[in-house]
């Protein structure tokens, strides 16, 4: 019996997603666990820099929409109403933490493609999360084996 009371679960609306939140249930099985989404949105500043004279915001607005249209069929299809998604613009990493506190999240469960080497060096978001824990993590393996 998991001892978990709110669970926290970062998707990245990719079909790895599924196998998250799966897990993120199994741990919650038997429990009254409750499950909350959260999916980030890192804004385009961040990955273009403040140097490129141009105005992100309409193309930030569509992606935003998008991703919450699909951030709704996911969480439909899984079964988690709407008081309980989530959907930020940010680091993933901080934002994670910061929903988590907000929550009073028990566990943050995060997917993770366990890169190696110079991949691994550069961060990912499992590693970000997992790093600033003040909470337990669950990384979840995804994507094709090495």
């Amino acid at each position: 019996m998991s001892d978990y009371a709110k669970i926290l679960v970062a998707v990245d609306l990719s079909e790895d997603s599924n196998r998250i939140v799966q897990r993120a249930r199994a741990v919650a099985s038997g429990a009254t666990a409750e499950l909350h989404i959260i999916h980030v949105i890192e804004p385009l500043s961040f990955a273009y820099g403040g140097d490129i004279p141009m105005d992100f915001s309409g193309i930030q607005d569509e992606i935003y929409q998008q991703a919450s249209q699909q951030l709704q069929r996911f969480a439909e299809s899984n079964g988690v109403d709407e008081a309980h998604r989530h959907i930020v613009m940010g680091r993933p990493e901080v934002e994670i933490h910061n929903l988590a506190e907000e929550l009073h999240a028990d566990l943050i469960v995060v997917g993770s493609h366990g890169r190696h080497g110079l991949a691994l060096l550069m961060g990912s978001t499992a590693n970000g999360v997992l790093h600033g824990a003040k909470r337990d993590v669950l990384a979840v393996r995804v994507g094709a084996p090495d």
